[in-house]
């Protein structure tokens, strides 16, 4: 199973950004995503989270701004960045919980990591 994102770059502030993370591979079914980011200097932290049912819930510091959703038969999940500041410069990483066969358990798989730069 790999995990691929994409859609950072660099932004100014008060800007838009849509991330995407695609699952490939022996995918049996897919349970939670999630986004995470870190920070120079920092550590991870959670950013959102969508469970297979579409419940969301988001960092306190994005509420109102990002927002996280999910294609299924796209293996892929979303979060559309608005009114972007320079504190959410960060590397972000895309989660998701994924089951590869109906007799192993699930396990958390990571994306490489895209770059998100804000300037001021």
């Amino acid at each position: 199973v790999q995990l691929q994102a994409s859609g950072g770059g660099l932004v100014q502030a008060g800007g838009s950004l849509r991330l995407s993370c695609a699952a490939s591979g022996s995918i049996f079914r897919i349970f939670a995503m999630s986004w995470y980011r870190q920070a120079p200097g920092k550590q991870r932290e959670l950013v959102a989270t969508i469970s297979n049912v579409g419940t969301t819930t988001y960092e306190d510091s994005v509420k109102g701004r990002f927002t996280i959703s999910r294609d299924n038969a796209k293996r892929t999940v979303y979060l559309q960045m608005n009114s972007l500041k320079p504190d959410d410069t960060a590397v972000y990483y895309c989660n998701q919980g994924i089951m590869t066969s109906g007799i192993l358990s699930p396990r958390d798989y990571w994306g490489q990591g895209t770059l998100v730069t804000v300037s001021s």
